[in-house]
Parts: structure tokens; sequence; C-alpha cells
């Protein structure tokens, strides 16, 4: 069993291997297939009446008979029947890893006659998708010639994986446009020291298997295969979308009760070195408790000490590179401590290794990932244990902790790994839930001093601030950036909702840091917010929901829906009235409750002098853990979210007095 390191860093691989295999499409021969007379006279889908393109035959060729590399061989045929279709079938991409190659494209266009346009392979380029954390994707990017509705487009190519094998690759069932027949032939490896290839479906048909073809290939095939359309705020694609993984296995069924058993028993006795204790850690242990009364406030201690004062050689942007250059991987938490710097690894280690220390109970815990996937613990396999962390006991209950999240705060996990099944590696592993973050722990407070001039415009300053998860996502999202990178996504944001909005002053405060919440300030000018009509002003008090489309614009819903945590958002707006008026409807918004999910409460006053307008936004969803909202309930849903965007464009007059408008 590989050590605990395997399972943190699980995650990127699999996520490399959705990308590529998500663009792997089809098997191609020597020569073009030939093309049935009725399907270029066709004019409606077979699998879908109102589709744009159809798929006539979508193939791909699994090669893993070399031990070196891994060969995808595709052939696809689309039938194009709208201009919506020329639109989408036009440009094709073909997205892989920038270790890999994509070669021996070929494309070309059939008329409706009979006519014959080929791609030129001049036409072919080369482009970078993302590049990011060490990990490039490129495409390689044609136009289709003489693309119209009527036509057939078809190309194929052959990805090429060096060093690479058919373990644990995804082949994606569904695609985003319906399939009249879907093939996947797998040659799996059968050279020395050879497992037996396995697979497991999701979400798919009953039935679905492969079966022997020839030359060592196994054949798999659907017909009729409705398309994907992707959803906003649904679960995860690979939760709700049609594939099958395979995988290497030399181990024979287990029920999965036992089978969990054994593998965390196995991870526990490879582990333990790990986190080993000596007397120089049980010596700082001592120290950083110190008077420390309660488990809690050991814990807490320990927490901060291990995340404030021991570097993360991956995102501590005080180390230089050379130093990272340099870092050798500590086998030990007394060279973590020692070093004052080391891997994810490492510091959770250590973490687990002081707690043990200071008497407290504490292991290390690995867990599925809802970013990709909803853990099922009755497939009987590793693969789906992306993450890990320590789970450590206080008060017979366990607490999950992971200071090495560089920005994760004390008492909380990253959103992808609470609410997971988690597997507690001890002599006796046990299951347990994590549990998810209350919404007062995510919290929006966006605060704003304004003026508004006689003319509807609208200036003065602005503050967002960010805590928990919220703050997680934005810093993880701009961690990367440079300042004006970062100043562009605030002004695009705030622009989205207000076009004419002006910003200047832009300050990003705790990008980096741990611990602080993520804020942004900017003084903001918008000419036009309020509307003018002859001696009133029309005013939309709610400035940080100006312009913020329904969430749910759709009448309609196909999948669950799925919100990543819950939050809280806390607005309040002061706005200095223009000289000479006053509110002339003074009415605000009703506040609702929505059970134990949500509360909804704005408030809107004037200041005792009369000369300015106080607004007050209070608003949480997800409460009792409610994430996952399914698709029976997405009318009840879209109503509430309705009725909080119709709420929050709520409208106040501002008449100028007789006397002010004679002035």
């Amino acid at each position: 069993m590989m050590p605990p390191r395997f399972f943190s860093v699980l995650a990127a691989v699999a996520f490399c291997l959705i990308i590529s295999v998500g663009s792997s499409t089809a098997l191609a021969g020597d020569d073009w297939k030939p093309i049935d007379p009725a399907d270029l006279a066709s004019k409606v889908s077979v699998v879908e009446k109102d589709a744009d393109a159809e798929a006539l035959f979508w193939e791909v060729r699994v090669d893993d008979g070399e031990a070196d590399e891994l060969i995808f061989t595709n052939y696809v045929r689309v039938k194009v029947f709208t201009e919506r279709g020329k639109e989408s079938q036009s440009k094709i991409d073909l997205p892989y890893l920038g270790s890999y190659k994509i070669k021996d494209i070929a494309a070309r266009t059939v008329k409706v006659d009979g006519t014959i346009v080929e791609l030129k392979k001049d036409d072919v380029f080369e482009r970078t998708l993302l590049k990011a954390n060490g990990l490039k994707v490129k495409a390689k990017s044609f136009a289709m010639p003489a693309v119209e509705p009527g036509v057939i487009v078809e190309y194929r190519w052959r990805e090429i994986r060096g060093g690479k094998s058919a373990n644990y690759v995804q082949l994606q069932f569904q695609r985003d446009i319906p399939v009249r027949n879907l093939t996947y032939l797998v040659r799996p490896y059968s050279g020395p020291f050879a497992n037996g290839m396995s697979y497991r479906p999701f979400h798919m048909p009953n039935g679905l298997k492969f079966e022997k073809a020839k030359d060592g290939f196994y054949r798999a095939q659907l017909t009729n295969v409705v398309a994907f359309h992707e959803e906003p705020r649904m679960p995860p694609e690979d939760e709700v979308r049609s594939w099958v993984l395979l995988y290497y296995t030399r181990e024979q069924k287990t029920a999965p009760d036992k089978y969990w058993s054994e593998l965390g028993k196995t991870i526990y006795e490879s582990s333990r070195e790990e986190m080993k204790l000596n007397d120089e850690v049980r010596k700082k242990a001592a120290e950083i408790v110190g008077d420390a009364a309660t488990p809690d406030e050991k814990l807490r201690r320990i927490y901060e000490f291990c995340h404030s004062q021991i570097k993360n050689y991956v995102r501590d942007e005080s180390l230089t590179s050379d130093e990272k250059a340099k870092f050798k991987a500590n086998k030990s938490p007394a060279d973590t401590l020692k070093r004052g710097v080391g891997t994810g690894n490492n510091i959770d280690s250590l973490f687990a290794a002081l707690c043990t220390a200071a008497g407290l109970e504490a292991h290390l815990a690995i867990s599925g990932n809802r970013q990709n996937i909803f853990l099922d613990r009755d497939f009987t396999n590793p693969y789906f244990l992306q993450s890990s962390f320590i789970a450590v006991k206080v008060n017979d209950k366990w607490q999950f902790l992971s200071p090495a999240e560089y920005y994760t705060p004390y008492g909380m996990l990253r959103w992808l790994e609470e609410g997971q099944n988690a597997l507690v590696i001890s002599k006796e592993p046990e299951w347990v839930m994590t549990p998810i973050s209350a919404p007062e722990k995510s919290v929006q407070k966006s605060t704003g001093k304004f003026r508004l001039l006689e003319d509807g415009t609208l200036e003065g300053d602005a503050r967002i601030e960010y805590t928990g998860q919220l703050a997680m996502d934005r810093k993880y999202y701009n961690d990367d950036d440079s300042q004006q990178q970062r100043e562009e996504t605030l002004r695009s944001m705030v622009k989205a909702q207000m076009s004419t909005a002006e910003l200047t002053n832009i300050k990003i405060e705790n990008v980096n840091d741990p611990v602080k919440p993520f804020a942004y300030n900017y003084h903001v000018r918008v000419p036009g917010y309020a509307q003018r009509t002859g001696k009133r002003l029309f005013l939309q008090p709610a400035f940080f929901e100006h312009g913020v489309a329904p969430l749910f614009s759709s009448s309609e819903r196909k999948q669950a829906v799925y919100f990543h945590y819950p939050w809280r958002e806390e607005d309040e707006v002061t706005i200095d009235l223009p000289a000479g008026f006053a509110l002339d409807s003074p009415d605000a918004p009703a506040p609702f409750t929505i059970g134990q999910t949500g509360q909804y409460k704005p408030t809107i006053g004037v200041t005792k002098d009369g000369k300015s307008l106080v607004y007050k936004r209070s608003f949480f969803f997800c409460g009792g853990d409610a994430i996952i909202f399914p698709v029976t309930t997405y009318g009840t849903l879209k109503q509430v979210f309705d009725r909080i965007n119709q709420q929050d464009n709520h409208i106040i007059t501002l008449k100028q007095s007789a006397a002010s408008a004679s002035n």
C-alpha cells in the first residue's frame, strides 16, 4: 500500500485523467468510412428531435498493449442540422496534457451533394488552454471547412501518452451532443506483471458490458445516447454523467466493510513512521500547549502553531525559489519541526504527532472529494479517496483539521472535504462523516458609504470582506495572479453588475494570508445609478445586489441543485441624499424565512437628521447542512431565489422639495 502522501496527490492525477480522456472521442481507420446517402439526406436527429447536431458514430480505441505508452485512436462523424449546429461544430479543439502528443489529425466536410472539402494540414494550430501549478493543458485546434446546415463533418486523430497505462482511465459515454452509436475498444496490458483489467460503470444503462473482440480488444457499445446538458449549480459531472472507470486489479471481491477495514489497517501500519514521536516533539508539544486547560484549547494552540510557524514549501510565499529547489522531503515529524518547513503531508503528520504528545488521540483520515464525485463506499477501491487530513478526538467526538491547507482556518476543512465519508486510520478503522461548516463560518460582509448626486450619480467607498469557504475560494483563485490581474477581476465583477461603474483606489487585502479575511476595497463612481424623472429620483438601496440576475433562469430542471457550502451575506449601505431630497416612499422589502435552511431580512431607514439613507440586508442559505436539493424541489427553490432577487431590486423614491427645486 502506498504511503499517505499518495492520497494527497490522487485528486490532481484524477483531474488530469478526466481532462485528457474527456477529449478522446473516436476510432480511426486508415481510410474514411463510407457514408450512407440517407445520413446525408437526413434533416432531424434520430436521438433527440430538436438537436442542432448529432454524432452518427463516436468511436475510441484505447490501446494499452505496450508497457511504455497508452494510445487513443479516435474517429467521430457528426451530422449538422441547424445554424446553431454549424456554430458549435465549425471549430474543433482536441485538448491534451502538455506531456502527451496529438498526431495524425485528419478532417473533412461532406456536403449534401456529396462534395468533399478536406482540412489542410496548415490549418491546424496549437494553443495553451491552461497553465497553472505545474499543469499545462494544450489543444490542437482547427476550423472545419465549408460547414453549413445539412453537411457531415468528420475527423480523426491519435493521442499518445508516453509512460502511461489504462489504469484509472475514465471513458466518457455521454457527450455534449446526442450520439447514435458510441463505441469503445479497449486492449488491456497483458505483458509481464500484468493485473486483470476491470471496469466500473457510473450512471450507465443496465447491462453494459465489455465483450471480447479481435486482436486482444474488448468492445462496449451504446446506441441512442442523449446529450449531456450542463446546468448551473448542478452536482459534479462525474456524479451525473454516464462514464466508465477502467482499472487494473488483483483483488478478489470483498464485502465493503471488510475491504475498508483491511485497507485502513494496511495504511495504518505503513504510515506510523510518519507520525512517530521523539523527545523533541514531546518537548515542543508541552511548550505549545502551555497552560491550556481544555482539550479544545490544546488542539487550537497546536493547530495555530503548525499553521503559522511551519512553512508549506508549495504554498508559502516567503520561501524563495532557491529554498524550494533545495528542499528535501522530511522523514519524520522531528525533521519537519527542526527545519520549520515541509510538504502538506509533513505538516499534517507533525500536527498529529504534537496532538498525540499532548495527550490527544490523533489519526490520519482519508476521504472522498465532492468536487468530482460523491464517495460510494460500495465501490471497494481506493481511487476516490482523494483527500487526507487529521482526525482528533475531543470530548468523544472526532474533529477534522488540516493545518497543511494553507488558507483553511481552525475548525474547518475545504468545502470539497466537508460532508464526506472519511475513513479514520487506526488499529480499528472507522467511517465518520465530516461536518459541514455552518453559514456563520463563511460570510460575505459588504459595506458602502456613498453620496448620491441630483443627476443620479452614486459615488463613494465600498468594502467586501470574505471569511471561511468564501475567502478560501477567492484566495486560491487570486493568489497566482498579478496585482493588475486581481484588480481587473474586481473591475469585471463590478462592471458585470453596473456597466457604467468607474473603480479607483483599489486595494485587495490578505490574498496570500493564511488566516485573515480576503477583502476588496475600492472607490466607485456610477453615473446614472439612480433614475431621475422630474423632481423624483428612483433608487435601488441594495447597491451590492444591483444588476445581479436571478440565480435560476430556466423554468425546468433535469439535475439536482447543488451548493458547495452554506454561506451568509451581510450588507450595510449608507447613502447621503442630495440636498433638498427626502424619502417619498419609505416602504421596505419584506423579510421571510425558509425554515432552518435560510432567512432573508432587509431593512431601510434614515438617519435622525433625514440626510442619509441606511440599508441593511442579512441573508443566509444552506442551513441545517442542506446543500443538495432534489430536482422535484426545483420549482420551490426557484421561487425562493426569484423572490430574493425581486426584493433586492426594490426601488424607493426620493422627492425634491418645492423650495429646493425652485432654487
